[in-house]
């Protein structure tokens, strides 16, 4: 009984810590987001380096060749899809006029048999051609950018090189950091951590790795597929269906609405683009069974409602960072989550 009452203060002393570190984190949430994309980078690319000092290569020296490896991947990818976006972006802007055209000729019809509307589409149509240059400057310039003004390009090079340099520390002292995280848990909750740590990274490790070999994969089958239909500019919509299948459902809508758009433009014969969705909808079949089972299995257990629910939060806290964060950081909470339950199933509380 003593043991107890001495105990409940201590408890109440660190839900109180738990509460204020969840204050601070809103709190200090705009300038997280950097900290936590590189926390989550250098724990994919941690066994990299580890294998690297294995091999007698100065642990300093392995997180700089590492870092040099994903600027270089990031700079090639970015050469290659930039001019792609680019021209893809003004082909688009230039056919404007080809739309309004066809929604002249065959939507408007449609919908005044059906609903009695009367649609000015030629005015419309003269005042675009008119501002057809203003409206490809303005669409090429928008690209870099998903926010309006100068100062989102400045803050995406500030987060950049931010993110580089924190990584670069992660990557060299990560073991060490982990080490002194576990020695500051108390020893009597050691056991429990190092075990609920152990599922985590299981759990981490194999959806993060799987997940980045299935964006890979379906950018892949999506960029070859397109191209053997023909459809122009293949690379830049496979690659984007492809990088964005981490959110469920989203690489397939994406890229059906940019394989249409881009097919629209292309071909005259609209039978064309049943072979570009066919495209999408083998793609969601090997995605769903194939790849997803095979590469991250499904020890991890989140529900799409709870994917989705999870990006719209960490979006609204963190912004764009957040979105990438959102997934791995829930597949943590479950893991967290399940031993909660499970020791709240064996309580007396539960038994009661």
């Amino acid at each position: 009984m003593d043991n107890t009452r001495s105990e409940k203060p201590q408890y109440l002393w660190w839900m109180a810590g738990a509460a204020a570190l969840g204050v601070l984190l809103y709190l200090l949430a705009p300038i997280l987001a950097p900290f936590l994309f590189a926390a989550i980078l250098a724990y994919i690319c941690n066994p990299l380096v580890d294998r690297m000092s294995r091999r007698g290569v100065p642990r300093t020296l392995s997180a700089a060749l590492m870092l040099l490896l994903l600027i270089a991947l990031f700079v090639a990818f970015m050469l290659v899809m930039v001019p792609l976006l680019v021209r893809q972006a003004r082909a688009m802007a230039a056919q404007i006029p080809l739309y309004l055209d066809w929604f002249r000729t065959s939507v408007a019809p449609w919908l005044s048999k059906q609903f009695g509307t009367q649609l000015d589409i030629e005015f419309v149509k003269d005042w675009l051609t008119e501002h057809l240059a203003e409206i490809q400057h303005f669409a090429v310039k928008m690209l870099p950018s998903l926010t309006t003004g100068g100062m989102a390009l400045v803050d995406f090079v500030v987060n950049f090189v931010l993110v580089l340099v924190v990584l670069f520390y992660f990557m060299r002292d990560w073991n060490r950091l982990m080490l002194s995280i576990s020695e500051m848990v108390p020893r009597r909750w050691h056991p429990q951590f190092v075990a609920l740590f152990s599922e985590i990274n299981g759990v981490l490790g194999q959806f993060l790795r799987g997940q980045l070999f299935v964006m890979l994969l379906m950018g892949a089958f999506y960029t070859i597929a397109l191209w053997l239909v023909g459809l122009d500019y293949a690379l830049s919509v496979g690659m984007i269906a492809g990088l964005v299948t981490f959110v469920p459902y989203l690489g397939v809508i994406t890229g059906v609405a940019l394989a249409t758009l881009t097919g629209l433009l292309q071909f005259n014969d609209m039978t064309q683009l049943f072979w570009v969705w066919g495209v999408f909808v083998l793609g969601n079949v090997l995605e769903g069974y194939v790849f997803v089972p095979m590469l991250v299995g499904e020890r991890i257990g989140l529900h799409p409602v709870t994917v989705i629910f999870a990006l719209l939060a960490f979006g609204q806290l963190f912004g764009f960072f957040g979105v990438l964060l959102a997934v791995p950081v829930s597949a943590s909470l479950v893991v967290g989550l399940r031993h909660l339950r499970r020791r709240y199933l064996g309580s007396g509380m539960y038994n009661a």
